[in-house]
């Protein structure tokens, strides 16, 4: 009991930062039907800008404060991502809107190869360490209950912590303020949130700077984890299933699918893994996201094509 335990917490550690990525898969599609398959690259160049500039700060001003200098680099990195954001809203998508989905998908890929160009021409193409004094070592719990207690890793939950503390804070941005059910509303229909007149330019480009957020969070969280390296863009792809898996246009379909594909990949692995061959981690998602496709292509949570027309 207590092995199944800390395989499912693993799952679910891991399952909520799938879900961060794919939560910005979602916020830019229900925003401007866009699918963003930059999204990776953004994560690889946030994460890429954190970690360059927590190395360079204190070589510029002599602080020597770890905190001090991974705090001004998140910012840094915040609002360098806030300029990507718009720069893309501005100089791309607004000139292919109501474009052919293709086309839009197209340009998505476009960025991505721009953006880790960009990358590595500004911030280089080494592995870097992101260090914001996240705990390696794992500890167990709940030893008066199972013997030997549960191996828990404290880097994992305090990962998941940040990634459930972000979704919480979007939840209240969007339930809340007038600008979230402007996005709300948007979401919903083009055209009858401008005939109200929500502008749906700076509309996309808050959704675009809100992904690039979380994008940057996400960054950190990874590349605290696995170090920041150009292989971080595979990240996206271990995100697709989970919007395919909890629908393209809903954000609590994007946690419950994440928290769905985390715990199944690592169940899947260690109790049908040793009958197979192993391997099962890396193709489960997509396996089940297939499964979905062919029986209930809108995911859990997503809407029918035909409810959107």
């Amino acid at each position: 009991m207590a092995f199944f335990l800390e395989t499912l917490i693993g799952g679910l550690m891991a399952g909520m930062l799938y879900s961060l990525v794919a939560l910005g898969f979602v916020l830019i599609y229900k925003a401007s039907g866009v699918f963003n398959f930059a999204q990776g690259a953004m994560v690889l160049f946030a994460a890429l800008a954190m970690a360059r500039f927590a190395e360079w700060i204190p070589k510029w001003t002599g602080i020597d404060n770890p905190i001090v200098a991974n705090l001004a680099a998140f910012v840094i990195a915040g609002a360098i991502m806030f300029v990507v954001a718009w720069l893309i809203e501005k100089l791309v998508l607004r000139h292919l809107v109501n474009q052919e989905g293709a086309t839009l998908l197209m340009a998505t890929l476009g960025i991505t190869y721009f953006l880790e160009g960009l990358g590595q021409t500004l911030f280089g193409s080494d592995i870097y360490k992101i260090d914001v004094g996240m705990p390696k070592e794992p500890i167990f719990a709940f030893d008066t209950v199972f013997q030997g207690g549960i191996l828990i890793n404290k880097e994992d939950v305090i990962a998941a912590a940040i990634a459930a503390a972000l979704v919480a804070l979007l939840s209240v941005f969007f339930q809340k303020t007038s600008t979230g059910r402007a996005l709300r509303a948007v979401a919903d229909d083009h055209q009858a949130a401008q005939s109200i007149g929500i502008p749906l330019n700076r509309i996309w480009v808050i959704v675009w700077c809100v992904a690039g957020v979380v994008a940057l969070v996400a960054g950190m969280i990874w590349g605290s984890k696995l170090g920041v390296q150009f292989s971080l863009t595979t990240v996206a792809l271990r995100a697709l299933p989970v919007v395919i898996l909890g629908g393209l246009t809903s954000v609590p379909g994007a946690i419950i699918g994440g928290l769905i594909i985390g715990v199944g990949e690592k169940l899947s692995e260690v109790y049908l893994g040793p009958f197979v061959g192993g391997g099962i981690e890396i193709w489960f998602a997509y396996v089940l996201a297939l499964v979905f496709l062919l029986f209930r292509p809108q995911g859990l949570f997503g809407e029918k094509i035909i409810d959107r027309v």
